[in-house]
């Protein structure tokens, strides 16, 4: 779930015949999008784009090889991505999540390993944390090169909302079921939630299972072991998720709110809603669309703590970074390797910065100082690095072959149609590779 962004996603519209929005390389470069020296890089659309741009401008200028850059507006990125794959329209590069996302592309040999371009230039690896990279290989061999940033989940807040309600960031679960209370007694949505989307009600579940069971609970599910899904730990984080909509923390128009239009992010920052926990694209998108709001009174915190949980609260979810696979059919993989290049430049990081995402390259942390937000940039760079554990969301850690059913399960648990037990069997029935 995107900048899964991955999360990162935006609303997609069309069937089966896929329509993509082309954004030419005109701000620099003169790029012929018919012929045949042309490398077509797809990426996931939405404000981050502005950046893609310019790192297109910046390669056109100086190759005789021209990047034309496409673009997917859509939540269902990926479910896109499989047709259009396999097609004559097939790009040369794409963007994905790495994990779960890729595999399926690398079963099928779709897609150039990376190793050989690597060996040429070994910057394509070291400029980059291992942590991150590793998140691209698949059996031993690397598929992806990070780009955008690395995208924890936080809860993001209004300050200006939480102060007239008399509410902190709340730093235990109590704390947030009070300030739930206190927000409702405001006449505030508590907490925007986007469940039209359904990958935004995912995160709710990541972290308090992450808090409960700890991050082994989910790698043993996703190893097969499928009654992790029956624990006591499990059981009580789904009654916890239960409260919390009982409580009425997320109103009662959640699953007709989306965050791809728009919806979550504007009750956010229109002091309509409190809090909105979210990927860290919620600050470029706020930035973007409501840019004196965050400046002014966008918050953010980490996840609170469960007491008696197994899980440490600097554990994070979310996803590790967005990354570039290229495919086996491109006709300048050369091309691909320079342009590729850009990806750990200090440019890039400085212009990824600007828009609130965290390049993970190892010269980042020097450039912190130039971010749109240089404090959300290092309190970012801060929770990232100490980590004990950073879980890939759960959709993009799955094969895409289990998205639907997944979504569907969690978006009923959450409404109530669905119960503890369905909910467990549901989530069992998954396919694990």
């Amino acid at each position: 779930m995107n900048q899964r962004a991955g999360y990162y996603r935006t609303v997609v519209a069309g069937g089966a015949a896929l329509a993509l929005t082309v954004f030419l390389s005109g701000c620099g470069g003169g790029a012929d999008t018919g012929g045949e020296d042309t490398i077509h890089v797809l990426v996931y659309g939405d404000a981050a784009n502005k950046v893609e741009k310019e790192v297109v401008a910046t390669f056109n200028r100086t190759s005789d090889v021209k990047v034309v850059l496409d673009t997917i507006p859509g939540a269902d990125y990926q479910a896109k991505l499989q047709t259009i794959i396999r097609s004559k329209q097939a790009p040369d590069v794409f963007f994905n999540w790495g994990g779960g996302s890729i595999k399926p592309f690398v079963d099928a040999g779709l897609l150039l390993p990376l190793d050989p371009l690597i060996a040429k230039d070994p910057d394509l690896k070291s400029k980059f944390l291992p942590s991150v990279f590793n998140s691209a290989v698949v059996d031993g061999t690397s598929y992806g090169i990070p780009m955008r940033g690395t995208q924890p989940v936080l809860l993001f807040n209004n300050g200006k909302v939480l102060e007239k309600a008399g509410v902190e960031p709340p730093q235990t679960w109590e704390d947030l079921l009070q300030a739930v209370e206190a927000l409702k007694d405001e006449g505030v949505t508590p907490i925007a939630l986007g469940g039209g989307d359904r990958w935004p009600t995912l995160m709710w579940f990541e972290y308090l299972y992450d808090r409960i069971a700890g991050p082994e609970l989910f790698q043993r599910a996703l190893d097969g072991d499928k009654e992790v899904w029956a624990s006591p730990d499990s059981r009580k984080a789904l009654g916890m998720i239960r409260e919390l909509v009982d409580a009425g923390a997320f109103g009662t128009n959640y699953d007709s709110v989306k965050f791809t239009d728009q919806g979550s992010p504007t009750l956010l920052a229109t002091g309509r809603a409190g809090f909105e926990l979210m990927g860290s694209w919620e600050y470029s998108t706020q930035q973007d669309a409501h840019p004196e709001f965050a400046k002014n009174d966008l918050g953010y915190s980490a996840f609170p703590a469960v007491g008696g949980g197994k899980g440490d609260r600097a554990n994070l979810v979310g996803n590790t970074n967005n990354f570039y696979s290229v495919l086996k059919k491109t006709e300048h993989p050369e091309a691909v390797a320079e342009f590729l290049k850009l990806m750990y430049s200090d440019r890039f990081v400085t212009a990824q910065l600007g828009i609130g995402n965290l390049p993970t390259t190892t010269n980042t942390e020097g450039l912190l100082d130039t971010a749109a937000s240089p404090e959300f940039a290092k309190f970012q760079y801060d929770m990232v690095k100490k980590a004990p554990a950073f879980q890939l969301s759960w959709d993009q850690a799955y094969p895409q072959s289990a998205a639907t059913a997944m979504y569907q399960a969690l978006q009923q648990f959450f409404n109530g149609s669905m119960d503890e037990d369905a909910f467990i069997k549901a989530m069992q029935a998954l396919p694990t590779s």
